[in-house]
């Protein structure tokens, strides 16, 4: 994921780069589940869950895979506009929650991998949670990952942008 971020151009990410949808979802905000589940409002499901922890919650309500089926099939031109819209939505969505509840300690992880297809896209899903003292870490050892380029984004790593 270094490397990946490292080669991709991020300068003048905007609101351009998110898709529709997902500028919804940064739009509407963030909100508190009864279980004190920090979780983006417009991904709220209808009808509760029951989670084993807070963890869980937070990561099966605000995870999603990123839109990218309009996405060119080119490596590098793919590569470039998926790792834009992710960081693009991510840094929009941690903005907001420093807005609502007057922190950083939302993170947020975003993961690269192939698809498990014939034409083996590259795809991404992005999960957003908060760090617990009481609760295992979302992804124990990130740099032990081998099946997916992963980093873990906090506000602090969002330079001006969206």
């Amino acid at each position: 994921m270094r490397e990946i971020l490292r080669t991709t151009d991020v300068t003048d990410l905007s609101d351009r780069d998110i898709p529709p949808m997902f500028r919804e979802v940064v739009d509407r905000g963030w909100s508190v589940t009864a279980a004190g589940g920090r979780v983006l409002t417009d991904l709220r499901p209808e009808t509760p869950g029951v989670y084993v922890d807070r963890l869980a919650e937070e990561t099966t309500i605000n995870g999603r895979g990123m839109t990218d089926h309009d996405l060119p099939a080119a490596p590098d031109e793919r590569t470039t506009l998926l790792v834009r819209r992710c960081l693009a939505y991510v840094c929009a969505c941690l903005r907001k929650a420093e807005e609502e509840f007057r922190d950083t300690r939302v993170k947020a992880y975003v993961s690269l991998s192939f698809a498990d297809t014939e034409e083996a896209l590259l795809t991404s899903n992005v999960v957003f949670c908060t760090p617990l003292p009481d609760v295992r870490p979302y992804i124990p050892d990130l740099e032990a990952v081998t099946d997916a380029a992963v980093a873990e984004i906090s506000l602090e790593d969002c330079s001006v942008g969206p």
